[in-house]
């Protein structure tokens, strides 16, 4: 079994989301699949911004759920550009939450942020 991603290596992509988060350089592959996911959780798209910081702060690479090595995107802003996806109870949304992102130049690209499904 590939090894890859390390526990620091999820640990330094987790840290990126957070510095370019910080930094207010987040993007969404698919804005209205993640506001549609959000709006099911009562939860304003207006209200991440402020909340992101928050919700990075509770994941940890403990809670990665992609695949080893981690899977390439697909999608044209991100395309080739390697996607992490984590699972957590999350106290921010109050149930188990998965998200799925990707860097690339510095942004944090959110492609999937919605309660877990598993």
């Amino acid at each position: 079994m590939n090894s890859r991603p390390s526990y620091r290596e999820l640990d330094r992509k987790l840290e990126e989301a957070r510095q370019a988060t910080s930094a207010k350089r987040v993007r969404f592959v698919d804005p209205d699949t993640v506001y549609a996911d959000l709006l099911e959780l009562d939860f304003l798209i207006d209200a991440l911004e402020v909340a992101l910081p928050r919700i990075l702060q509770e994941i940890s690479p403990n809670g990665y759920r992609g695949q080893r090595p981690p899977q390439r995107s697909y999608e044209k802003p991100i395309l080739n550009c390697e996607l992490y996806a984590f699972g957590w109870d999350s106290r921010v949304f109050g149930c188990p939450m998965y998200l799925k992102f990707s860097i690339k130049a510095g942004y944090l690209w959110i492609v999937s942020l919605h309660q877990d499904r598993n």
